[in-house]
């Protein structure tokens, strides 16, 4: 396969494409996806003066301009679903239906922005004076600075680029280095439906981008998704300075499967949310709590779907779980592993790498069973496709043990007893609750976001996504 040559993008141009860095297939590190600079300090500069230049003018310009720029770009990418999909799935390592389902995705998130671009509401109020008018009015914030991860290389950004440009901000992006082609590509659709030069930059590089991002003046609001330990230095530098800002940190997503469940739904369920993707979800069931009265027959079909799934290079025919992303990945999935049964816990299926035909970071789906709540493989996200199971005697241990440890992201429950899912929906202290589904697989156009460490700010996506990207101006007019 051919190696793509990228640049930065800024202020409507491709520049520096020097190739100082480079991205390499996941399922076969001998290809090279694309070379690409390094950026710092002065493209930063660049994209930010761009980005600042031009948002005056597409924030005042009509919103059918905007909404039209992203109608278009929601087009084009649903037309080159396959060929962006297929790039996906070489450079990050989802399988082919995985990264043509993200590619329509993003798709679909620009359409639904394109339309939210018409839709910026406000209020209008009675005033408590006589003879005085009241109305709110949402405005853009200026420049918003993007900096996203490698697990969801084009639906992040386009979830955090399409809201941002549909009321009125100007945008750069800081995208992760090992699916740099993948942001490009993103970039030129963007590019092709005719977004205005300043309006869009892409800078890529290592991390002292997306550092250059956080602490440039002139960025008022900064989104991240990635760590908790960068997320909170993130928060830092821009609370330094008062800008604002938002953070998506991961997740140790608890799934409960009490005595009454369908067995077989249960580890399917569990199986979707903890495996699929290679577990590289930061919605992923990566703990599962089983009630005691079934908890090993769960274990061992559990472990049996897992040791039946193919896993395999990600564009190769029936591969259902991909390699992880990136050596550094994997190094830290066989890690954990190790750990885990270092701790006392049981592996029940998977646990080691796997050699193919072609060299790349492949392990079997893992199940370790028989852990306690506080060992670090129930603390800790591994971001892998490892599964740990914990055993709980009744539904009172099993939310105690789901409301455990410092994230809360997503959380969910497979049962038939509606009296004990009213009551997780209420006690469980996470941002998103599933019910007899995957606690993995959200849709684009409601809000996403947890509590506690694993989210800060306002929430993403959907009708959501306006209370970030804009801030209220309170208008009284007088006679």
């Amino acid at each position: 396969m051919d190696t793509q040559t990228l640049g930065h993008y800024i202020n409507g141009e491709w520049t520096g494409a020097d190739g100082a860095l480079e991205s390499r297939n996941p399922s076969n590190t001998d290809d090279v996806v694309a070379r690409f600079p390094d950026g710092g300090q002065g493209e930063v500069d660049a994209a930010v003066a761009a980005a600042k230049q031009a948002q005056p003018g597409w924030a005042n310009a009509s919103p059918e301009v905007r909404s039209d720029v992203l109608r278009k770009a929601g087009e084009a990418l649903f037309a080159r679903s396959g060929e962006v999909g297929e790039l996906l799935a070489r450079e990050e390592g989802k399988t082919r239906a995985e990264g043509i389902g993200e590619t329509l995705r993003a798709a679909r998130i620009l359409l639904y922005f394109a339309g939210e671009a018409l839709r910026r509401h406000g209020y209008t109020l009675e005033s408590t004076r006589p003879g005085l008018d009241v109305a709110t009015y949402r405005e853009a914030l200026g420049v918003v600075g993007l900096i996203t991860p490698w697990n969801f290389p084009i639906a992040i950004p386009a979830w955090k680029a399409a809201p941002a440009l549909a009321f009125g901000n100007t945008v750069v992006l800081k995208p992760a280095n090992i699916t740099s082609a993948v942001a490009a590509a993103l970039t030129q659709v963007l590019h092709d439906a005719g977004i205005p030069p300043g309006v869009f930059n892409l800078v890529l590089g290592r991390g002292g981008v997306g550092q250059a991002i956080v602490d440039h003046r002139d960025v008022a609001a900064i989104s991240f998704t990635g760590s908790q330990g960068v997320g909170a230095g993130v928060a830092m530098a821009a609370v330094a300075r008062q800008a604002r800002v938002q953070l998506e940190m991961g997740g140790k997503n608890p799934l409960v499967i009490l005595a009454d469940a369908d067995l077989d739904k249960a580890v399917a369920i569990a199986a979707d949310g903890g495996f699929f993707q290679t577990g590289q979800r930061c919605t992923a069931s990566s703990r599962v709590i089983v009630e005691d009265a079934i908890h090993d027959k769960f274990v061992a079909a559990l472990a049996d779907r897992a040791k039946g799934l193919t896993v395999g290079p990600a564009l190769a025919e029936g591969t259902q779980v991909g390699p992880a992303s990136s050596e550094s990945q994997f190094e830290q999935n066989l890690r954990y592993v190790g750990i885990a049964t270092q701790e006392g816990g049981r592996l029940a299926a998977g646990g080691d790498k796997l050699d193919l035909d072609t060299p790349g970071y492949f392990m079997q789906p893992t199940v370790i069973a028989d852990t306690a709540p506080d060992m670090r493989i129930n603390c800790e996200e591994v971001f892998g496709p490892v599964v740990s199971t914990i055993r709980a005697k009744d539904y009172a241990e099993a939310l105690e043990l789901a409301n455990r440890g410092e994230f809360g992201l997503s959380a969910g429950i497979v049962s038939n007893n509606a009296k004990l899912i009213r009551d997780f929906r209420k006690n469980v202290r996470a941002g998103m609750v599933m019910v007899n589904l995957p606690t993995a697989g959200v849709d684009y156009h409601v809000p996403f976001g947890g509590t506690r460490g694993s989210s800060y700010g306002p929430r993403e996506q959907g009708f959501a996504a306006v209370e970030f990207y804009t801030q209220i101006k309170t208008v009284y007019t007088g006679d």
